[in-house]
């Protein structure tokens, strides 16, 4: 018997901000009925200088669990959702709800548990809208109390629930331990839950609708009008959100990953273009040299030296213990006979810093540790990039002719990627020279 084609679609805060919004997801879900089950996000910016649901929750609930004035922000934030209920005629209200949110805030619920209301709301409204059944994340999506993602546990209650219902709205970005207690992912969340549920219902397409048309090969906000990316691997997204490209979260890799479902980013404003496909394996005729340009600023550079560090068996092992034992996670660990480096985000290396010196000289000894708290990464990704002769020449030369001082180089060991440090100031110009030289 042949399987009944699925298809998860996400949509994220900008493509149900409004009424329209929602009108035009019910049209994009009626032009395929494989399209059973759906993640929202909570509303996004209507125009440039409006707010996101998300951001006034955590304002009201700041101002209500501390005891200051709130009524005024959950009154913005009730209307923002009784404007949609009015618009698209739905009989239903979410009273009960804000009554049970506010006593939550004021009782000192959690910034989570504020956060993930935007996610839950919405999907109250929006299952109402579609006629689909509404099932809470907040049942399905297991941490622990500790706030660690319980990866089994949720693939487990997830595929039990949905195989119970035809078509579903299961809102995006948060879940609860066994306690019931609210957690969130991070920032971009929804794109999580809909790979998760598209894992546990064995799609065989997963939909990321967003306000863009697929990734762009670098940011827009640097380059003008940059080429769209058509088709990529996950390890290329992997890279690219990794390094700053926020189309996607680079969580929602994994779990679709591992099942071989492909991810196919699209916007919802214009829902008839090709958007961008992410999938397992490539074919050769559609390999391209350079799939995307993506970096970051305000890193440091941490280098170590020591004479004969070569031949001291261990040395990395405590390096990285010197980080362990402070709680910090490295981007980058470039080497030379007599020295290491470590590339760590300047934030948090400036909130310990002293800890960090003290912990390096302590179990490495060093003949010296000189600091750069003035670095941007760019990288390079792409899969083609191993069998063009001559792209790492057009690399090195652009960067030259723009007078961009390259600080560090890295190059990947899969060759999917290659990785420069550069002056924060250099970052755009870094980015451009890259761009029109490898793909322009």
């Amino acid at each position: 018997m042949k399987k009944e084609r699925i298809v998860v679609a996400k949509f994220g805060g900008s493509s149900l901000a409004d009424a329209g919004q929602f009108r035009k997801v019910k049209e994009i879900l009626e032009r395929d009925p494989a399209r059973r089950y759906v993640v929202p996000s909570a509303p996004g910016r209507r125009s440039s200088r409006d707010e996101k649901v998300t951001d006034l929750l955590y304002q009201c609930y700041e101002n209500a669990s501390s005891g200051r004035e709130y009524a005024d922000l959950l009154e913005k934030i009730r209307t923002r959702y009784q404007e949609i209920i009015e618009e698209l005629g739905l009989n239903i209200s979410l009273e009960q709800e804000f009554t049970v949110m506010e006593q939550a805030f004021v009782g000192g619920a959690g910034e989570q548990y504020a956060a993930s209301r935007g996610e839950y709301l919405n999907g109250i409204l929006l299952a109402s809208y579609l006629g689909y059944e509404f099932v809470d994340s907040a049942e399905v999506i297991r941490f622990s109390k500790d706030g660690v993602f319980e990866d089994e546990r949720t693939n487990f209650f997830l595929r039990d629930r949905l195989a119970k219902t035809q078509r579903a709205v299961v809102p995006g970005f948060y879940g609860a331990d066994d306690a019931g207690n609210i957690h969130t992912f991070s920032r971009g969340g929804s794109d999580v839950t809909g790979a998760l549920v598209a894992r546990a219902v064995q799609a065989d397409l997963y939909e990321n609708w967003t306000d863009v048309s697929g990734f762009l090969l670098t940011d827009p906000g640097i380059v003008d009008h940059p080429k769209k990316i058509d088709v990529m691997t996950y390890s290329e997204l992997r890279e690219l959100s990794y390094r700053g490209a926020t189309v996607l979260h680079e969580e929602a890799v994994y779990p679709v990953r591992r099942e071989g479902i492909s991810i196919h980013i699209r916007n919802t404003n214009q829902p008839e273009g090709s958007g961008t496909i992410i999938c397992r394996k490539i074919r050769p005729e559609d390999e391209v040299p350079i799939t995307g340009i993506a970096g970051k600023r305000n890193f440091v550079a941490i280098s170590i030296a020591k004479n004969r560090m070569n031949a001291q068996v261990g040395f990395c092992k405590k390096l990285l213990e010197a980080f362990d034992e402070n709680h910090i996670s490295f981007e980058h660990m470039p080497s030379g006979i007599d020295t290491i480096s470590v590339i760590l985000p300047r934030e948090e290396y400036m909130d310990k810093q002293e800890a960090i010196t003290g912990s390096l000289q302590r179990l490495l000894q060093p003949d010296k540790i000189e600091v750069d708290e003035d670095m941007a990464l760019v990288t390079v990704v792409g899969k083609g990039m191993r069998s063009v002769c001559g792209i790492a020449a057009r690399f090195f030369t652009s960067l030259g002719d723009a007078k961009v001082n390259i600080k560090m180089i890295d190059m990947g060991s899969n060759e999917v990627n290659c990785t420069i440090g550069v002056s924060n100031d250099d970052f755009e110009t870094a980015i451009r020279a890259l761009y029109y030289a490898l793909v322009e």
